[in-house]
C-alpha cells in the first residue's frame, strides 16, 4: 500500500514514525508547504505526546508542496490527512473522488453536515474512510473496552474520562476556533469517541465550564447522560507550556471498579471481592496499530468495523452538543445521533 503522507507537523510526524513500522505500508509521498519539513527537517516539532522531532531521509519518496499534485499521483494508493481540521472535509471528499483511500485525523470535521459529505463520498467513490481515533487502539483503551462491552464486568454505574495538557504553543492554528473547534473540542473528542464505542449514542448531554482562549484555557465538565448512569468527560486547556499531558478513567460497575492513568496507574480491576488486578495487555502502539489496521481494511476492501466512519461523526457532533451546552451555562441538550 503506497502511502502520502500530507501534512507535515505534529501529527504527521508521528504518523511517519508508525509508518515504520506498518507491514505492507511504503511510504510513497509527503506534501507540505515548508521546504525545510520536505528536506526531511523534522527536528523542531513539537506536541504533547509521540516524542521529539527529528531529521528523517526522504530519499526515493515524492515530495509535493500542493495536495493536488499528490492527487494526480496515480502510484499513490492512499493518503493519510494531518492537516488543520478545517481542512479535514474538503481535502478528504478530493481525495476520495481522486480515487484514493483515506485516514484522516481526528476530529474527523469540524461539524456533522461536512462529516456526512465525506461518508456519502466514500460510499459513492467505493474507497475506504477512517478516522484517526487513535485511543481505539491504545493497548489499555482498547483491553478496557473489551471488558466493558462484555458481560465480564455486569452493567456500567458511573464513568469518567479525563484529559488534559497545555494549551498548544507548537501549531497556532490549534488555538484558532474557527480552524481546530478549540481546546475541549480538539482534545476531548478522544474521550467522546471511546463513549461512543463503549457505551453507544448518548440521549443527552450537559456540560459547564470556561473559555479563555488568550491565557490558553478551555475547560469543561460534561456529563453524558445514558440510560441508568452519566459518563462524565472532562478536561482540556490548563494555560500553555508548563501543564503536562495526562489521560485516565475510571468506571464503576457491579463486578468492580476498572481504572488507568497515563500518569501513574496501569490499568488495574479493582474488583468486587476487594482484590486488586492488574490487567494484562497486549498489543502494539497505538498508532502503528491504527495505521496497520487501515493498510489491512484498505488492501482487503473491508470496511473499518473497529473504527467506522459513523460513529466518528457522531463524536464530531455530541462534542459540538457539549460546547452549546457550557454556551448555555449546563443546559441539556438533546442528542439526536
Amino acid at each position: 500500500m503506497r502511502i502520502a503522507v500530507v501534512g507535515l507537523g505534529f501529527m504527521g510526524s508521528t504518523h511517519l514514525k508508525a509508518l515504520r513500522n506498518v507491514p505492507g505500508a511504503e511510504l510513497a509521498a509527503v506534501v507540505s508547504s515548508d521546504e525545510k519539513k520536505l528536506a526531511g527537517d523534522l527536528s523542531e516539532i513539537q506536541g504533547n505526546l509521540g516524542g521529539p522531532g527529528e531529521k528523517m531521509d526522504f530519499a526515493g519518496v515524492s515530495r509535493y508542496r500542493a495536495v493536488e499534485d499528490a492527487l494526480r499521483d496515480s502510484t499513490i494508493d492512499a493518503v493519510d490527512l494531518c492537516l488543520p481540521t478545517d481542512r479535514h472535509a474538503p481535502v478528504a471528499i478530493e481525495a476520495l473522488r481522486a480515487g484514493k483511500h483515506v485516514l484522516v485525523e481526528k476530529p474527523m470535521a469540524l461539524d456533522g453536515e461536512e462529516a456526512d459529505r465525506m461518508i456519502a463520498e466514500a460510499e459513492r467513490s467505493k474507497r475506504l474512510l477512517m478516522t484517526a481515533q487513535v485511543l481505539r487502539f491504545f493497548p489499555a483503551y482498547e483491553t478496557a473496552a473489551t471488558m466493558l462491552k462484555s458481560a465480564e464486568l455486569g452493567p456500567v454505574r458511573s464513568a469518567l474520562f479525563r484529559r488534559r495538557c497545555a494549551a498548544p504553543a507548537w501549531s497556532k492554528w490549534l488555538s484558532d476556533a474557527s480552524r481546530s473547534g478549540g481546546g475541549v473540542f480538539d482534545l476531548l473528542i478522544h474521550d467522546i469517541d471511546y463513549c461512543v464505542l463503549v457505551f453507544g449514542a448518548p440521549e443527552a448531554v450537559s456540560a459547564t465550564g470556561y473559555l479563555d482562549a488568550s491565557r490558553g484555557i478551555d475547560n469543561i465538565l460534561a456529563r453524558l447522560h445514558y440510560s441508568g448512569f452519566d459518563a462524565v468527560v472532562t478536561g482540556g486547556w490548563h494555560h500553555p507550556k508548563a501543564y503536562p499531558f495526562s489521560m485516565e478513567f475510571t468506571v464503576i460497575s457491579d463486578g468492580g471498579t476498572l481504572e488507568f492513568s497515563s500518569m501513574d496507574r496501569p490499568l488495574t480491576l479493582y474488583q468486587a471481592d476487594g482484590a486488586a488486578k492488574p490487567v494484562e495487555l497486549s498489543g502494539k502502539d497505538g498508532f502503528e496499530g491504527e495505521l496497520e489496521y487501515f493498510v489491512h481494511c484498505a488492501a482487503t476492501g473491508s470496511k473499518p468495523e473497529r473504527c467506522p466512519p459513523r460513529e466518528s461523526a457522531l463524536a464530531v457532533r455530541v462534542a459540538l452538543a457539549m460546547l452549546e451546552s457550557r454556551k448555555r451555562n449546563g443546559e441539556r441538550i438533546e442528542c439526536k445521533g
